[in-house]
């Protein structure tokens, strides 16, 4: 019997699955609650997929870092927030540091003494392979270099090209210290836990966003011992440094997605737009957030007396938000 009959039949009363759940081939016989880890891996209409089923679940999205949109929408009144603001137990605060390539002598020295400690480090790269099109380091090219530089100690090379049965073996000698080093790319940003690992380098850190560094740098500080991430650019490089400098001063989630709502923008919520320009001709999201406030208690009032805007007075917001958002009144309502 297949997964999507059980899941029809009310049998199992619980699934935890991937992406695979999204799709229609999938039947829930009575979807109650829809809960959506790493929120910020899902795309808004992948996302809006199980939430829109009928009749509509309730939805909580858990992330360690907001995206601007997910902010936004807080703003708003569209999302409820809750928040553990408390580390767990037996952490410490990860040092971060900005560093370009010209301290890169530097940055080794300080490697190979937390090797020589009896600790172990992941060195993270944007890139597989060398792009002719991004001017950016890669894992797999650059993983000969590294095992040369960290030599006696043991490196082993990490992607998402590897296929599955490997990389658990690499992963299981990294867990159990057998090897030192993980060249890597992304694949690591959730799901790792290795207390021991107590640093982060991360290559051409200017080609990350800010929550995937913050995701990334959350690998590491699982510990007791102290730990360090390590943003590495290019000497050149310098209109990301808004951006890395906002890691460098502070480790709280948060305050890490309202820098990167800052950056980049609220997003749209009536769109799939995670991040950018509100088309708003006056005001400031977060400035005027009390006048926010004020103007979607007056929404659901004038939306409870009349959802679909047809009273003379509430034509012209009608209208608005027709010729504004591009939609048919139907999909407002």
């Amino acid at each position: 019997m297949s997964q999507e009959t059980l899941s029809a039949r009310e049998e199992p009363q619980i699934i935890v699955g991937t992406h695979a759940l999204l799709y229609d081939k999938v039947a829930f016989a009575n979807l109650g609650l829809v809960v959506i880890d790493e929120q910020h891996k899902f795309g808004v209409a992948q996302r809006a997929q199980l939430s829109a089923r009928e009749p509509a679940p309730d939805v909580l999205v858990m992330t360690a870092t907001p995206i601007p949109r997910t902010l936004t929408m807080t703003i708003y009144g569209d999302l409820d927030l809750s928040t553990i603001d408390e580390m767990p137990r037996n952490r410490r605060k990860i040092i971060t540091a900005v560093r370009d390539e010209s301290k890169l002598g530097e940055v080794l020295a300080f490697l190979r003494t937390q090797l020589e400690a009896g600790h172990q480090l992941y060195v993270i790269y944007p890139l597989i392979d060398e792009s002719e099109k991004l001017d950016a380091k890669a894992a797999a090219a650059e993983y000969e270099l590294w095992r040369e530089r960290l030599r006696p100690f043991r490196c082993e090379l990490l992607h998402g090209r590897i296929p599955p049965l490997e990389k658990q073996e690499i992963m299981d000698r990294f867990r159990g210290g057998e090897t030192s080093a993980l060249i890597s790319t992304t694949v690591l940003e959730v799901g790792v836990d290795v207390s021991n690992a107590t640093v982060m380098l991360i290559e051409n850190a200017e080609r990350f966003g800010l929550a995937q560094l913050h995701q990334l740098r959350g690998r590491i500080g699982r510990g007791e011992h102290k730990s360090y991430c390590i943003l590495l650019t290019p000497a050149q490089v310098k209109e990301a440094s808004a951006k890395l400098a906002v890691l460098a001063r502070t480790t709280d989630g948060f305050e890490v997605a309202e820098a990167d709502w800052e950056l980049r923008g609220p997003g749209d919520l009536l769109g799939t737009a995670q991040s950018g320009l509100p088309a708003l001709k006056i005001g400031n999201l977060r400035a005027d957030a009390n006048l926010m406030r004020r103007a979607r208690a007056a929404a659901v009032s004038t939306l409870e007396r009349d959802p679909l805007l047809e009273l003379p007075e509430n034509q012209r917001f009608r209208r608005l938000i027709v010729e504004q958002e591009g939609r048919t009144f139907s999909n407002v309502s």
